[in-house]
């Protein structure tokens, strides 16, 4: 589905899309190679250096708006960080990203770890602080203004049934399995609704509600905010609804927003989609081990690396699925 027309002259007009698939399946890759081994730390940072590699590889003046966190907390893609192999020639790109998404998934082989990445014209991605975020999604096809996080669980998912011409027990809705979402689980359950939970990996999980094979009408609850933006850049590219609220647990995390140009009137807002990421996008993920949205990455007896890619572009609505072969070393 065609997302809402953008500008025909935008910068990512001179960045091919399927350069941003090399980048993520270098991270992918360098990540499949610590599954199941239990360590989180290692997974992760071998998916940072191979993306950090890959990024050198394209010619665009890119800056890192959502990473790894802020530079003393991360040695590469941290926040402010430029990328790309153009410096001060290529066209200026904002990227947010997670080399890793689902690093305890991959640690204990569990399902949908993803390397994934979002890029825009600069300035049309939120920049995010590290902190939570209330999200609620759901997919193509419904009247504009349909879900909220101001309106309550049940009325959320009354709405959706309508529109579908279904009764609210015939929901299913995919929820991140947190203790702090006992209250959101308990009302779905009174409604009856099919409740999809999943142990981590929360952009994989709202980028579902996109898909009808999944089942999944509307995604609920609270996960990291950077992985909001990831995942609104991904509806912006095949249609869908999203609302997100950032949510402060203490002053450092306020003041952290406030460094990224979060204002305090802006602290209780709930974003819509493309206030989030607008303009022209673009979505890449590979997937590190199997789910619900792509194949993880496998090895044949030959040695040769198998992946398994999704792309995305939001002025032409394309999506792209496509199947890599990797002949290593």
């Amino acid at each position: 589905m065609k997302s809402a027309a953008v500008s025909k002259s935008s910068t990512l007009d001179r960045v091919l899309v399927l350069e941003m698939v090399r980048v993520t399946e270098a991270a992918a890759v360098a990540a499949s190679k610590l599954i199941g081994r239990g360590d989180e730390k290692a997974a992760d940072h071998a998916a940072v250096e191979a993306m950090r590699k890959a990024f050198d590889e394209l010619y665009m003046d890119g800056t890192v708006v959502i990473g790894e966190g802020e530079r003393d907390e991360a040695p590469m893609l941290y926040i402010g960080e430029k990328v790309g192999g153009a410096p001060g020639k290529g066209p200026k790109i904002d990227i947010a990203l997670d080399p890793l998404e689902g690093t305890t998934i991959t640690a204990m082989a569990g399902p949908n770890a993803l390397a994934v990445l979002a890029a825009a014209e600069a300035g049309c991605l939120l920049n995010a602080p590290d902190t939570y975020m209330d999200k609620l999604a759901v997919g193509p096809g419904y009247p504009e203004g349909i879900i909220s996080l101001e309106k309550s669980v049940t009325e959320n998912v009354t709405a959706v049934a309508e529109a579908k011409g279904v009764k609210p027990a015939d929901i299913t809705v995919c929820v991140l399995d947190r203790p702090r979402h006992a209250d959101i689980i308990a009302e779905l359950r009174s409604l009856g609704c099919g409740i999809h939970m999943i142990s981590d990996g929360d952009v994989a999980g709202v980028i579902a509600v996109t898909d009808p094979e999944t089942g999944i009408d509307l995604y609920m609850g609270q996960g990291g905010a950077p992985e909001g933006v990831l995942a609104a850049a991904a509806l912006r590219c095949v249609g869908g609804q999203f609302n997100g609220r950032l949510v402060f647990r203490n002053e450092d995390e306020k003041a952290r927003a406030r460094k990224w140009g979060i204002e305090e009137k802006d602290f209780d807002r709930v974003y819509k989609l493309e206030e989030l990421a607008k303009g022209d996008c673009i979505f890449a993920a590979t997937g590190v081990t199997s789910g619900s949205l792509l194949e993880g990455v496998k090895v044949r007896r030959d040695g040769t690396m198998t992946t398994e890619s999704v792309v995305m572009r939001a002025s032409s609505g394309t999506v792209r699925w496509i199947k890599g072969e990797h002949r290593l070393g």
